[in-house]
């Protein structure tokens, strides 16, 4: 009787043990699905003063994109959900390389789209502001043009 309660209890390990294993396994690769088909996405507006040139841009989650002479790098996003005042914010990263590729960083904080003014891009050529922040699903991009 001994002993096939000690049998009884090493198959019970084991099952509890694959069991973990699997759970273990099939979150990391749902978590490594989700990673790839759900990307955190910024809409800026970006106004060149000289040209009046307007533009629309799209950053995903630690991507760089340029405008100008600016290099723009999106941290974090985030959006008020449907019931709450709608608000977008985002933390940016925004340097200015220059035509002489000395960098000089021009911001590095939260932008939020409800109040552009309260922390706003200040710079003599460029402007900045959060329009949006969604969620893009399917493949992540290889690079933003």
């Amino acid at each position: 009787m001994n002993s096939l309660y000690q049998i009884f209890n090493l198959f019970f390990r084991i099952f509890i043990a694959g069991g973990i294993f699997i759970a273990g396994f099939s979150l990391s690769l749902a978590q490594g699905i989700e990673e790839n088909y759900d990307e955190q996405v910024v809409v800026l507006a970006a106004l060149d003063k000289i040209t009046t040139r307007l533009s629309t841009i799209e950053i995903g989650r630690d991507e760089m994109v340029r405008f100008g002479t600016l290099e723009i790098t999106m941290r974090k996003c985030r959006s008020n959900p449907p019931e709450e005042t709608p608000e977008n914010v985002a933390y940016l990263e925004i340097v200015d390389v220059g035509h002489d590729q000395k960098s000089k960083e021009y911001f590095s904080g939260w932008m939020f789209s409800s109040s552009p003014a309260l922390s706003p891009l200040e710079h003599p050529v460029y402007d900045v502001w959060v329009m949006d922040c969604k969620t893009r699903s399917g493949p992540k991009s290889e690079e933003m043009p």
